[in-house]
């Protein structure tokens, strides 16, 4: 029985879509109503596989209204989209021609069908997303003033920046709140934050960012934080190996606890050490004890075991 492999190219405004292997293209407008016609069409063709292209929440609408409608959907880094189109020797570029690039690759690849977040799950990620962008806000504020020598403008930057510390330290309530609503919630953090070098807002990051810890293999849940490295070789030259393609919130939230780690986690301080003697980089060895930590998080999880030093 044939298979059918679905494509949609998302922007703020339309999906275009694209099926595999029959042709067939059609676009709808990305809101309630295109998503409704979206749904409907794809039920008629009864995919293997729809996917979309993580897009900076652009997504999110079509993917939670197909999911809803039963249809099975992934979202895939757009950059592993495009090395697969440059693989084709793909270069042209419009929607309708992306769009049949991710049919393609659903058909290759075949990447993972995973549940979109709960109710809560998604309050929780939306909140520590927008204590993010705050963050972000506030930092730039900071360097303005650093910067500022007439009076009345400082003085306004100073007031900016007391109203965005005061929205941060609600958001810090709300997400309190909402953790402490949900004793699974409270748990994990408990269980995370045991580990020496990881603090309440990593904790909180994979919480939010990262439902499917402790559900998956070593492997998996690297890749997913970006932190699964990429080798480059052909015949006898080697190159460096890179990380790259999966969620970078949490892979800056690992990052910031693998600094920690490295000085206040016993074993791991001596792993980072034993590397910096070995002559790794800094930023490799950091790379690595983040993904050490990622692994020791998902077991963790995964267990229901706190930290235990050796």
């Amino acid at each position: 029985m044939e298979e059918f492999y679905v494509g949609i190219d998302v922007s703020k405004a339309r999906l275009d879509v694209h099926v595999h292997p029959t042709g067939e293209v059609f676009d709808v407008t990305n809101d309630e109503t295109g998503v409704d016609v979206l749904v409907s069409r794809l039920r008629a063709v009864a995919p293997a596989l729809i996917v979309l292209e993580a897009t900076g929440r652009q997504e999110v609408l079509a993917a939670a209204g197909l999911w809803a409608g039963g249809l099975p959907v992934a979202i895939v880094n757009a950059a592993q989209v495009k090395s697969f189109a440059l693989a084709l020797n793909r270069r042209a570029k419009t929607d309708a021609l992306d769009a049949e690039a991710i049919a393609r690759f659903a058909e290759a690849v075949k990447p993972a069908i995973r549940p979109l977040p709960d109710a809560e799950t998604a309050a929780l990620e939306a909140l520590v997303t927008r204590r993010r962008q705050v963050l972000r806000m506030r930092v730039s504020e900071q360097q303005r003033l650093q910067q500022t020598i007439d009076r009345p403008m400082r003085q306004s930057i100073k007031r900016m920046i007391e109203a965005l510390t005061l929205e941060l330290d609600r958001l810090d309530g709300e997400i309190d709140k909402t953790i402490r609503a949900s004793p699974v919630w409270q748990v994990r953090e408990n269980l995370m934050a045991s580990v020496p070098g990881v603090g309440k807002l990593t904790a909180r990051t994979l919480m939010a960012e990262m439902p499917e810890l402790g559900s998956l293999s070593p492997k998996a849940v690297a890749s997913l934080a970006e932190l699964a490295p990429f080798t480059r070789q052909s015949g006898q030259w080697k190159g460096k190996s890179f990380t790259g393609g999966g969620r970078a919130h949490v892979r800056t939230a690992l990052f910031m606890a693998a600094l920690s780690a490295a000085r206040h986690n016993p074993p791991l301080a001596k792993a980072y050490k034993r590397m910096l003697t070995a002559g790794k980089p800094k930023m490799v060895a950091l790379i690595a004890i983040a993904r050490r930590l990622l692994t020791i998080l998902n077991a963790i999880v995964r267990d229901q075991k706190p930290w235990q030093t050796a």
